[in-house]
């Protein structure tokens, strides 16, 4: 996915570059408005991080713009020091999808930005079926075949699978896992980990290739085929 940051803050924008860019982001910077506003004219991106207080155009005047001359409906996320609710309702009506007050979470950034950007691709809308090179998941009627064969699952294990097949081959972080399964009531313990060995079981199993992949500190991607071991 790629994501454009607009921020003047160079801290940030390297805490940002160096939690995203590991997780497989594709991403670009401007440090004030009018850059940014050229980059949206010129590129197409999955989802625009925006500061409000820019140097040159502020952040609502681009977002404004954004929408009302360039007709661009790109995911826009707000992140900002200005935490009043006149602030949020200024932000909200200049077009931004998501309002975030800073100091911000990195993981809460890229769980927000995961969201937009599902709701704006409307990527598995009209269809029920998800596949994965030769996995299939239909979501009607919870049935899941790797070549041909089917697999049963937990409850758990359909939630874990059909976030991870969403996204794939895009590495998954294990808090955006945790978040999706269990919201806001995470198990203390390392369920996750134990729910992953299941899934792998029943997934790869007497197959040609191990599809579910544990990247180290990260989280976990679903791959189609071997050459992407």
């Amino acid at each position: 996915m790629r994501i454009l940051i607009i921020e003047d803050n160079a801290d940030i924008v390297a805490n940002l570059y160096a939690y995203l860019e590991p997780r497989g982001y594709i991403l670009d910077c401007a440090a004030n408005g009018y850059g940014g506003f050229a980059l949206i004219a010129q590129h197409e991106y999955d989802a625009v991080i925006l500061d409000i207080k820019l140097p040159g155009m502020n952040g609502l005047d681009l977002c404004r713009k954004l929408r009302s001359e360039l007709k661009n409906h790109t995911p826009v996320l707000m992140l900002t020091a200005r935490d009043t609710l006149e602030d949020k309702v200024a932000g909200f009506s200049s077009g931004a999808d998501d309002y975030l007050v800073k100091p911000f979470s990195l993981q809460e950034v890229e769980v927000r930005l995961q969201a937009l950007i599902r709701r704006a691709r409307g990527k598995y809308e009209g269809s029920n079926v998800l596949t994965v090179g030769d996995l299939v998941f239909d979501t009607s009627t919870y049935q899941v075949k790797r070549a041909g064969v089917p697999i049963t699952l937990t409850k758990t294990g359909y939630k874990l699978l059909y976030c991870l097949m969403r996204e794939a081959p895009k590495v998954v972080s294990r808090e955006s896992l945790e978040l999706e399964v269990w919201g806001e009531n995470t198990p203390e313990s390392d369920a996750l980990r134990t729910h992953i060995h299941a899934l792998r079981q029943a997934l790869d199993k007497d197959q040609a290739f191990p599809m579910l992949r544990t990247v180290q500190r990260i989280g976990y991607q679903l791959v189609a085929s071997d050459e992407m071991v």
